[in-house]
């Protein structure tokens, strides 16, 4: 399974990278406004500053909700850098812009998922990832791992190409129950990555080896 970070704080992109897990990043209009990012150019400069950090595919999300407006942005942002993925909402525009950009071979992320249905128009469309929102899920009491379930059958059915990217992951337990139902991508926040590192029988048996060491005169 690859991890993305869901981020727009290059510090936090570094130091993720800095462990040596890390896949690639999403982010979002939300996550720019959050690091004080504004303006088009500031955008554009701010995707490229992160494809210079990560190996991986980097979302780049359009704002436009039109056909036109979303090939026009889609079109600059995927000439930015190789590594940019276009995302684009789960919109009929959306669709129709995912098929015109696999057409011309620019991969997409269709995010913004919230049924097996959309999934579905979206893996039809030739989407590169598709997202399913699944913690926005939990918050109105659905069941966000159900869907994971569901579209991984779908797309297991029919050998869709189409990656199924575990978006609005909350923590560690998202990760772990995403990874044994089979979904290719999660994308988190750098505290639920990290979180996966912890255990207190570790943290006890680290503590009891050093003990024992410092004993010992080492």
């Amino acid at each position: 399974m690859k991890f993305f970070i869901d981020t727009a704080n290059l510090a936090q992109i570094r130091e993720a990278q800095d462990l040596g897990v890390l896949d690639g990043v999403t982010t979002n209009p939300s996550l720019m406004a959050k690091e004080g990012i504004s303006g088009n150019e500031a955008i554009l400069k701010h995707y490229t500053d992160i494809c210079h950090i990560v190996d991986g595919d980097v979302s780049a999300e359009v704002l436009a909700t039109d056909f036109e407006g979303i090939v026009r942005e889609g079109e600059t942002l995927s000439a930015l850098h190789p590594q940019i993925v276009v995302k684009v909402p789960m919109i009929k525009d959306g669709i129709k812009a995912i098929k015109y950009f696999t057409d011309k071979g620019i991969r997409t992320n269709c995010t913004l998922v919230f049924s097996a249905g959309q999934a579905l128009l979206a893996a039809k469309a030739g989407a590169t990832y598709v997202s399913p929102f699944i913690g926005r899920l939990d918050d109105i009491s659905a069941d966000g791992l159900s869907l994971i379930e569901e579209i991984r059958q779908i797309y297991d059915n029919y050998d869709f190409d189409t990656q199924i990217l575990a978006a609005s992951v909350r923590h560690t337990m998202h990760i772990i129950e995403c990874a044994k139902i089979g979904a290719d991508v999660i994308t988190a926040p750098l505290s639920a990555i990290i979180g996966l590192l912890k255990h207190p029988l570790t943290d006890n048996g680290l503590a009891q080896f050093l003990a024992d060491a410092k004993k010992l005169g080492n």
